[in-house]
């Protein structure tokens, strides 16, 4: 089970570190779990932390933003292996072109981040995803 990153400083001591995989409009940030801060551990469990960080520069709409949450919370939990032990955050970098994708929930915006958070984690080198039934027979 994935852990959810909740604190500020859970998020700035992932933030701290370059990205470790890009994409037109994602980026991957990865920190250790054993960084301490006043004494004590930003993260007690040794699980699978993830972030997401969706500024509204980039996703104006809030429907826009919760959709990609949404999306980048399920394509981490239907990975064949789970995450490995370590702080993860998910950066929306660019944005998605509203002229294109008109609707802020529609299902071709959804496909879209689907496949760009799929080729951003296998360019962090993790296992890909395993994808439920009905999207394999949609393909």
């Amino acid at each position: 089970m994935t852990q959810r990153l909740r604190s500020r400083p859970q998020f700035q001591a992932v933030m701290a570190g370059a990205p470790v995989a890009k994409t037109p409009h994602f980026a991957l940030h990865r920190a250790a779990l054993d960084v301490p801060v006043e004494g004590k551990a930003l993260f007690p469990v040794a699980d699978a932390w993830l972030g997401v960080l969706l500024p509204k520069r980039w996703a104006r709409r809030a429907v826009t933003r919760n959709a990609i949450r949404r999306q980048i919370y399920e394509v981490a939990r239907h990975r064949a292996a789970p995450l490995p032990q370590a702080a993860w955050v998910v950066r929306l970098r660019s944005e998605f072109s509203r002229k294109q994708f008109v609707s802020a929930t529609s299902d071709a915006l959804k496909q879209a981040v689907r496949a760009e958070l799929e080729q951003l984690l296998s360019r962090a080198q993790l296992p890909r995803p395993v994808l439920p039934a009905e999207a394999r027979d949609a393909v």
